[in-house]
């Protein structure tokens, strides 16, 4: 499989590793964690389990790392190193427990089948089966590059999700192969639930220019906010008296701000509308977009590719259900548009996070 990233993961295994929260089995035998290390363990990637279920720890030369749990792929932990100092590794992603061997938040994946009744006209859209990853293959560059790939098959698809860890940066890549005789249509985003010090210091730079529109987030099993949750409008308060990031109306405005203020309740669709795309010109969202936490003095760089939208949501006052720590939601998306992957084709999407706070 040809990497989205810097180098390339070697030719699959014939042989998969499944690593489910339930057990660990191959195709023929049982497997256990030592199995899994003995495979594709390596200087840098280590397996292990965290509660019961198994997951793989990658660390780099300078220190920086990264958690990411097999069965569901999400990645629960992210700490680069940030400062000069021994001590200098933070943790930017934001989890919360969400019931036995569950966690909400974090990095996850969504991918989506959208169906189109004949009947009614209207689209239904149900999840893949993208909860019973598969270790396929792993990758390294010395110990500077470190990459898992993840397997998952659901009826005619083939998909892979691959996550990358260097120094300054980690990538999370899905591809997707239509293996069947029919198109397949499909929305789908890399949500990032991305830790701030305090509500009143977060922001995002980059967007001024770009066309949003209020809408609700895809549902997912790692979801802090639900759809209805994002989409409630905030309570009148201190931060909400004067500020005009609060959306009430779910229309298209062009974001007007140097700095998007998220110390309100919003949740947004950054993109060319769907009626612009029928031109032979139009505007596209930014590749690229910095998150600011005044409060650590921390910049993040958020860089979409493959997909059309940029998703950005933030919680305002109900963060104080969840705990002292402020959060947003935010990552590339298709999701007012699904996209369309014929048969024999194969679609590539990926988030990079990466940073110069050292």
């Amino acid at each position: 499989m040809a990497s989205l990233l810097p180098f390339s993961l070697p030719k699959p295994k014939p042989n998969l590793i499944r690593a489910s929260s339930s057990s660990l089995a191959t195709e023929a035998n049982p497997a256990t964690l030592q199995t899994l290390n003995e495979k594709f363990g390596r200087k840098g990637i280590q397996f292990t389990e965290s509660g019961e279920v198994p997951v793989v720890q990658m660390t780099v030369r300078n220190g920086s790392s990264l958690c990411l749990r097999i069965p569901d792929g999400l990645v629960t932990s992210y700490k680069p190193k940030v400062y000069w100092k021994d001590d200098g590794f933070e943790e930017v992603l934001y989890t919360l427990p969400g019931g036995p061997n569950s966690i909400k938040g974090g990095i996850g994946l969504v991918l989506n089948e959208v169906s189109q009744s004949t009947s009614t006209s209207k689209a239904s859209s149900s999840p893949l089966c993208t909860s019973e990853w598969v270790v396929k293959d792993v990758d390294s560059d010395s110990i500077d590059a470190l990459q898992v790939e993840l397997n998952c098959t659901c009826g005619s698809l083939d998909l892979n999700y691959v996550v990358s860890l260097y120094p300054l940066s980690m990538a999370a890549a899905v591809i997707v192969r239509n293996n069947g005789r029919k198109a397949v249509n499909l929305t789908s985003a890399i949500l990032t639930h991305f830790k701030f010090k305090n509500r009143g210091g977060s922001a995002i730079q980059g967007l001024r220019g770009c066309s949003y529109c209020s809408h609700p987030p895809l549902p997912s099993s790692f979801e802090i906010l639900s759809p209805a949750e994002a989409m409630k409008p905030e309570p009148s308060g201190w931060f909400s008296s004067d500020s005009k990031t609060q959306d009430t109306l779910a229309l298209w405005t062009v974001e007007d701000q140097l700095y998007t203020i998220l110390s309100n309740k919003v949740s947004r669709v950054y993109t060319a509308p769907p009626i612009e795309r029928l031109k032979r010109i139009y505007n596209t969202p930014p590749s690229k977009y910095e998150t600011i936490d005044q409060g650590k003095e921390l910049h993040f760089r958020f860089i979409r590719m493959g997909y059309d939208d940029i998703y950005v949501s933030s919680p305002g006052s109900l963060s104080q259900k969840y705990g002292k720590d402020y959060f947003i939601c935010t990552g590339p998306a298709s999701m007012l548009e699904p996209v369309v992957v014929n048969p024999g084709e194969i679609w590539r999407g990926a988030q990079v996070i990466e940073h110069d706070n050292l």
